[in-house]
């Protein structure tokens, strides 16, 4: 334990009512969700997480787990405007974006807007499609704004994109290009179910799919509300600094050829103020900040040849960075 200490309340701004609204609908969120995905409460809390610090989720695993059945679960959750996108190694980056058409009757072009302009936009095995059409996600995930010919176009708060990736070594996949990954704040694994989920998922959808039965608990309104109720929550100059020596650790780490950037740190500590509040705290402590680091750092880092040929994955790798760093007591 480090011999830092930290005043966690000091200067909290987030109201005790305010944070027990934020408890109460994001309860309900992941009490819908888990009507679809059972067995899986960490995956729905991350998701949450997620759409709390203003960020966007990967999830990877293999076809199947039910990756796309969590995000149109949380889609569902929420009253709002929900966009899917089948990613195909034939899809454009116009296809995303949106395309400036001529009109004749106007003799101008008017723009049509495309699959990002929503609230949730689920992008659909997203590392099947050519980096070029991946890369049009660049803007609208960092900037929320969209650029086609010249013309800059909000995309309207909350957005989140949730992505599903299978595995690299599986057919017709292509590597996500590093900067889209640091887009990303969090990455997730389904995993396959517990036995008794998997039993009882074959009698709930013999007639029909849970997800006809979910009704909306809450609305972009609330949502946006809840944000700004994270973006009080306190973080202490000694938590700030513990997530920053996490990042510096992963930046010196002989076994990483790729450390965490500026925007990993920036993402880690959102992550852990929405975590805070979902809890009930108006401050963050630094087992946020700890829990909240594997699913937040680990798919930005790359391992060098060496770590990788002796079995070291980035997971591992950042494990033995959290336990050389000090933490505040």
């Amino acid at each position: 334990m480090g011999e830092e200490a930290y005043d966690g309340t000091a200067g909290s701004s987030a109201p005790a009512s305010d944070l027990d609204t934020l408890r109460s609908v994001t309860d309900r969120v992941r009490a819908n969700i888990e009507k679809v995905i059972e067995g899986k409460p960490d995956v729905a809390r991350t998701a949450l997480v997620v759409l709390l610090a203003e960020g966007h989720l990967l999830i990877e695993d293999v076809p199947g787990v039910g990756k796309t059945m969590l995000c149109k679960a949380l889609a569902r959750s929420i009253d709002l405007t929900v966009r899917r996108i089948q990613f195909t190694p034939d899809l454009l980056p116009s296809d995303v974006t949106g395309v400036s058409v001529f009109n004749q009757d106007s003799r101008s072009f008017e723009f049509r807007p495309g699959g990002v302009f929503a609230n949730i936009v689920i992008g659909d095995e997203i590392n099947r499609a050519s980096p070029k059409t991946q890369s049009a996600m660049l803007e609208c995930m960092e900037e929320r704004q969209v650029t086609v010919d010249n013309q800059t176009f909000a995309l309207e708060p909350p957005f989140m994109v949730i992505a599903t990736q299978n595995p690299l070594e599986m057919e017709g996949t292509y590597a996500l290009p590093e900067a889209q990954r640091d887009r990303f704040l969090a990455r997730v694994s389904m995993g396959y179910p517990v036995e008794a989920a998997e039993i009882a998922m074959l009698s709930a959808r013999d007639n029909a799919s849970p997800l006809d039965d979910l009704e909306p608990v809450t609305d972009a309104a609330e949502i946006r509300k809840l944000v700004a109720v994270v973006s009080g929550v306190h973080v202490s100059s000694a938590v700030q600094r513990y997530a920053v020596s996490i990042a510096t650790g992963t930046r010196r780490s002989g076994e990483l050829r790729l450390g965490a950037s500026p925007r990993a740190t920036l993402h880690l500590v959102r992550a852990a103020k929405a975590q805070a509040a979902m809890a009930g705290r108006e401050y963050v402590v630094p087992d946020d900040v700890r829990d909240l680091a594997p699913a937040v750092l680990a798919h930005r880092l790359l391992p060098t040849v060496e770590a990788a040929m002796s079995g070291r994955t980035p997971a591992t790798i950042l494990g033995s960075v959290l336990e050389s760093v000090a933490v505040p007591h």
